[in-house]
C-alpha cells in the first residue's frame, strides 16, 4: 500500500497526487477556459491530500463502498456520490477498490468567470464548501453522461465541455461559501466593489468595440493605469487583458450555440477582427473551427 505522507503532497495538484499513487489515468481531456476532465481507476492504497491550490469536482462512477476519509471510516461513497476538495482543503483517504471516478479540475480563470457571473462577487472572496459523499442528481447524471461519451471525438469532446461547464455553474451556485476573513481579504489592495462592477459592466458592454485598453478601463475604475492593473489583479485573479479576451470567448461562443449570425458578424459583436481572427480564438480554446462548434453544439 502506497503512503503519501503529508510532507510530500503539500501544494501539490490533486492530479498529482494521484499520479504517484496506484491511481490509473483510463483517459483525460482538455476543455475550454482551462478546465481539465480526468477519468481514474484506483484499486486501493492510502491519498494524503494537503491544500492542492485548485478546486476538484470527484464523481463516482463505479465502487467507493470501502473507501473513506481516515478519521470518519463509518462514513463511505457509493456510486453516483460525489465529493467536493476546494483548493486549500486537506483530506486523508483510504481507497478500497475498485474504485471508478471522474475528476473535473477547476482553473483559477473559470473559477473566476462563475463567482463574477453567477454571484456578482470578487473570486477571492468566495471558495466552495468541502463536501465528501454528497448526492446530487445533476452532479450524478452529468458524470454518467460524459463516461459513456467517446473523449476522442472532435464533436462529443464539444459536448462533454457544455455539459462540463453546465456542472459546474450548478456545483458553484450550490457550494459556494463567503470565504472567513473576507472583509479582511476586501480591504487588502483590490477594487472596491462598485469599481468592479462598473469596470466589468463596462467590458461586456464594449465587447463590440477593439479598444478595451488597459487606459479605457482604468478610467472607468477612476484609477491611474498602474494602480488600476495591480488591484484588477489582486481582485480579479488575472490580469485585465486575460479578463476581456476570456469575456470576448464567452460572447464569441453563446452567439455561435444560440444564433444563425455569419462567422464575419460573430466576429464584429465580440471585437475580433474578423472571421479568420474569430477563427484562430475559437480554435485554440475548442480545438474546433466556429462552424465545427455551432455544429456540434446544435446536433
Amino acid at each position: 500500500m502506497l503512503d503519501l505522507t503529508a510532507g510530500s503532497t503539500a501544494h501539490q495538484p490533486v492530479f498529482d497526487v494521484l499520479g504517484r499513487s496506484q491511481a490509473r489515468r483510463e483517459r483525460e481531456v482538455a476543455l475550454a477556459d482551462g478546465l481539465s476532465l480526468v477519468q481514474w481507476r484506483n484499486d486501493g492504497g492510502r491519498m494524503d491530500y494537503q491544500r492542492p491550490g485548485h478546486h476538484t469536482l470527484s464523481v463516482y462512477l463505479q465502487g467507493g463502498r470501502h473507501t473513506h476519509l481516515i478519521e470518519t471510516p463509518r462514513e463511505t461513497g457509493q456510486p453516483g456520490c460525489h465529493c467536493v476538495l476546494p483548493a486549500e482543503h486537506e483530506s486523508h483517504w483510504n481507497v478500497a477498490g475498485p474504485l471508478r471516478f471522474v475528476h473535473l479540475y477547476l482553473s483559477a480563470d473559470a473559477w473566476a468567470d462563475r463567482i463574477v457571473r453567477l454571484l456578482d462577487a470578487e473570486p477571492r472572496a468566495i471558495t466552495l464548501e468541502q463536501r465528501i459523499f454528497g448526492e446530487d442528481d445533476t452532479l450524478a447524471a452529468w458524470a454518467q453522461s460524459v463516461a459513456v461519451r467517446d473523449w476522442q471525438d472532435p464533436a462529443e469532446r464539444l459536448r462533454i465541455d457544455a455539459l462540463s461547464q453546465a456542472a459546474l455553474d450548478h456545483l458553484v451556485l450550490q457550494a459556494a461559501q463567503p470565504r472567513q476573513r473576507q472583509r479582511a481579504e476586501r480591504n487588502s489592495g483590490g477594487l472596491s466593489s462598485a469599481a468592479r462592477r462598473r469596470v466589468l459592466e463596462f467590458v461586456d458592454a464594449h465587447l463590440d468595440s477593439a479598444d478595451l485598453s488597459l487606459p479605457r478601463l482604468a478610467t472607468q475604475a477612476h484609477l491611474s493605469e498602474f494602480h488600476f492593473a495591480r488591484m484588477f489583479r489582486v481582485s480579479m485573479g488575472c490580469t485585465v487583458h486575460a479578463w476581456v479576451a476570456a469575456r470576448r470567448l464567452d460572447r464569441a461562443r453563446a452567439l455561435l450555440c444560440e444564433t444563425a449570425l455569419p462567422l464575419a458578424d460573430v466576429a464584429a459583436a465580440c471585437g475580433y477582427a474578423g472571421a479568420s481572427h474569430l477563427n484562430r480564438h475559437v480554435r485554440a480554446a475548442t480545438g474546433a473551427t466556429p462552424g465545427q462548434f455551432r455544429s456540434a453544439l446544435r446536433a
